[in-house]
């Protein structure tokens, strides 16, 4: 017998087996076993189950993937549409709308409304301080009451502040000759205004769509006293560093013997306009100043420009708080206006929320400074009104109607701190677009600039 070894490789462990065989026929013949070499089928079928199985995941991980790429933009467009819309509920959360508001700062606001009630009262010491001492005196527990419980509304104490702060500056609004000047005053609201008594093309010509203009309205001016004036924006409808004044009314019909006044060096100076809004008061315009919280005086003898800065918190400019309708007169955020009281300038803050803020502006001849004397805050949000007016003390406010037609539709009197929403007082144009209210008390006359037309109505108490 011939031994044969057969070098065979076993499957298990790569190395090689001696498989010992016998001649037998003239062949070699051995036995081998065939298990060490025998197929892993169930391990083959659990290998490919798992392949087939990561496959399947893999394709659904592909598909995941392609549609959140797909929606990735749609997503972010969301989440910015979102943050742009809770922008204006963040500031409110954060001024404290809506949370508990700081009672170190709130105690602040009130010890200053109690010193300035207080100095009014043992000035006047009437029935109207008494109570507003009586009135104020109650808050004061509440809020020393908060220290020690969170029941009260917070809101509400925040609201009979502010009616605290208007009564208080209302107080002290009117001069003692005040109604004996002007007797119209005594009636009451307006109550009717007319058709246009005046109407004209801007002497720019009615592509200048947006500026102001009327007749000189401080009632005891001696050099200006019969002249009207129109002030353009001719930098994209916002922005003027120029006056025209037409010394008479016939002159002004005319569009002849007018003098220009340049009050800023160019459109983007410091001392350039802002808006339309501006009002000629006796010797100056006065404006607000360009791309500033600021309200600036250029004296038309002098050419100096003097300016006071508007108090509050986030006074608005640059577009933040214009007036509005359907589409926003562009910054028209601080309005100058007069009356029969003196100036005003009228705008809207972040801390009072976008309501309107009315605050007067007293010229200091002797010191040569513009200061703000009173504040009142209202609660009447700027971006609902078209346009808005001073009229003895009292704010009248206007809403779109439609292309032909405004409506005042509100009145805030500084002098008792009430609102009228009542009010519907219909008004005329000729355009779409208003972009200045202003009334004369010379004359009674409220002046609109209106896409480019000059009008003027008559007011009637």
């Amino acid at each position: 017998m011939l031994l044969l070894l057969l070098l065979l490789l076993s499957p298990g462990d790569g190395q090689a087996q001696r498989v010992s065989g016998v001649r037998k026929n003239g062949s070699c013949a051995c036995e081998v076993n065939s298990t060490l070499w025998s197929f892993p089928a169930v391990k083959y079928e659990a290998v490919l189950q798992q392949v087939e199985s990561c496959g399947g995941s893999l394709n659904t991980l592909q598909e995941q993937v392609k549609l959140s790429s797909e929606r990735l933009p749609q997503m972010q467009a969301l989440v910015t549409n979102i943050t742009a819309r809770l922008e204006p509920h963040q500031y409110l959360h954060n001024q404290g709308l809506y949370t508990a508001l700081s009672l170190r700062h709130l105690g602040e606001e009130l010890s200053q409304v109690e010193t300035d009630i207080g100095a009014v009262h043992r000035q006047l010491n009437n029935a109207q301080t008494r109570k507003l001492s009586k009135e104020v005196g109650k808050l004061r527990t509440d809020v020393d009451k908060m220290q020690m419980s969170d029941t009260i509304n917070m809101k509400t104490v925040k609201e009979k502040l502010r009616y605290l702060k208007n009564s208080a500056e209302s107080c002290k609004t009117i001069p003692k000759d005040f109604r004996g000047k002007d007797r119209h005053c005594l009636k009451g609201l307006i109550t009717n205004i007319s058709h246009p008594v005046m109407t004209k093309v801007s002497p720019q010509g009615k592509s200048y769509i947006s500026g102001s203009w009327g007749k000189q309205a401080q009632m005891d001016s001696e050099g200006q006293k019969n002249s009207y004036w129109v002030q353009p924006l001719l930098d994209s409808h916002v922005r003027g560093n120029t006056l025209r004044v037409y010394q008479t009314y016939e002159d002004f019909m005319a569009s002849a013997n007018h003098r220009d006044y340049t009050f800023a060096p160019s459109y983007s100076h410091a001392d350039s306009i802002e808006g339309p809004g501006a009002v000629l008061y006796g010797e100056a315009l006065y404006y607000h100043c360009h791309s500033s919280a600021d309200i600036c005086r250029y004296d038309l003898n002098s050419n100096i420009v003097k300016r006071v800065t508007l108090p509050g918190t986030g006074v608005g400019i640059n577009n933040k708080f214009p007036y509005c309708y359907y589409d926003c007169c562009a910054n028209s955020d601080v309005d100058v206006e007069a009356d029969e009281t003196g100036l005003w300038a009228l705008y809207a803050t972040v801390g009072n929320h976008g309501n309107m803020v009315v605050s007067q502006l007293v010229w200091d001849s002797g010191a040569e400074t513009l200061n703000v004397s009173q504040t009142w805050e209202t609660r009447l949000f700027k971006k609902a009104v078209s346009n808005a007016f001073m009229v003895c003390g009292v704010l009248y406010a206007t809403r779109y109607v439609d292309e032909y037609h405004e409506e005042v539709f509100y009145a805030f009197d500084t002098a008792t701190g009430k609102e009228d929403n009542s009010l519907a007082l219909p008004l005329e144009k000729v355009a779409k677009g208003v972009a200045s209210l202003s009334y004369n008390p010379t004359n009674k006359q409220i002046y609109m600039y209106n896409d480019g037309y000059l009008l003027a109505y008559q007011a009637h108490f």
